[in-house]
């Protein structure tokens, strides 16, 4: 039913990964950013940059979708150690669900404390508009309902516990630090905080499928960042994660509306300084080694 899923993922190989990145001589980085759709160019705010290839990492996936670079950027983000996504995997690209959320737990085997993770959603609250950053206050899970869920097979320790509680996947310190800075640099007025709902794709939704998730109570819809929150939270990691509002999912059958990537990449070109903005704020706040911000 879903793609091989008893390789490529074991202890014994992130390790080996984590190591053979850090031998090439970055620092540990103790922060992990996830880039979404369009929004690679947080990765080009580090200073002091080391960029590798995904292809070029040890059991590492590929990037294979239009606006991810599939680069690993190491660097200092306002004086933090980091190390950046440029491009994330999904599993519309076919990969088993424990492959795409590997990246997670070679951050963590590498020293990583927390986690940001960025997205590009279609906004389902109509109260949203196209430009919005909804802060993630929690997730639905759909693919899970189905049982692919990142932490199906056998449980290893050393990762975390079997049964893992998510119920405070999104760390509230730092929701309520982001919607601070948010004010702080007057974004105030496209800031929003809601539910993430997570499907497979690659297909957009039906208009029947927005309006079910609506009813649901997810406020925005994509195709990722879920599954790597559940693992960052198996293993230990503090996790923040905001959504761009790229497009407003269309409800109404009158609608002569369609999504579409292009449309999402637009949008987060046009978003973009203030989201790196508020990342970058938001790091230099966070304080390392006792998880708590200033």
């Amino acid at each position: 039913m879903f793609p091989d899923s008893t390789t490529g993922y074991s202890y014994e190989q992130c390790k080996d990964t984590a190591d053979w990145l850090l031998a090439q001589g970055p620092v540990r980085p103790l922060v992990g950013i996830v880039c979404g759709s369009g929004l690679g160019g947080l990765a080009e705010m580090l200073k002091d940059r080391l960029v590798i290839n995904y292809s070029d990492i040890p059991n590492f996936p590929q990037s294979t979708v239009h606006g991810h670079a599939g680069k690993l950027v190491f660097g200092t983000l306002r004086g933090k150690p980091c190390v950046c996504m440029q491009g994330r995997f999904h599993l519309y690209e076919g990969y088993p669900i424990q492959k795409t959320t590997m990246p997670i737990r070679v951050f963590k085997l590498m020293g990583v404390e927390t986690v940001l993770l960025t997205n590009a959603a279609g906004g389902l609250n109509q109260d949203f508009n196209v430009g919005d950053i909804m802060v993630i206050k929690d997730h639905i899970n759909i693919p899970g309902f189905a049982g692919n869920n990142p932490l199906v097979g056998l449980n290893d320790e050393r990762f975390g516990v079997r049964f893992p509680c998510v119920s405070d996947a999104y760390d509230r310190g730092l929701q309520e630090l982001a919607l601070k800075v948010a004010d702080e640099l007057g974004f105030s007025s496209f800031m929003q905080n809601g539910v993430y709902c997570v499907l497979g794709g690659p297909s957009f939704e039906t208009i029947a499928e927005c309006r079910m998730l609506r009813s649901l109570g997810a406020d925005a819809v994509g195709m990722s960042t879920a599954h790597e929150v559940i693992v960052a939270r198996h293993c230990g990691l503090r996790v923040f994660a905001l959504s761009l509002i790229t497009n407003k999912s269309v409800m109404d059958y009158e609608s002569e509306k369609k999504a579409n990537h292009e449309e999402v990449l637009q949008t987060a070109a046009l978003r973009a300084t203030q989201l790196e903005k508020l990342i970058a704020n938001m790091v230099s706040r966070i304080q390392i080694g006792n998880n708590n911000t200033q």
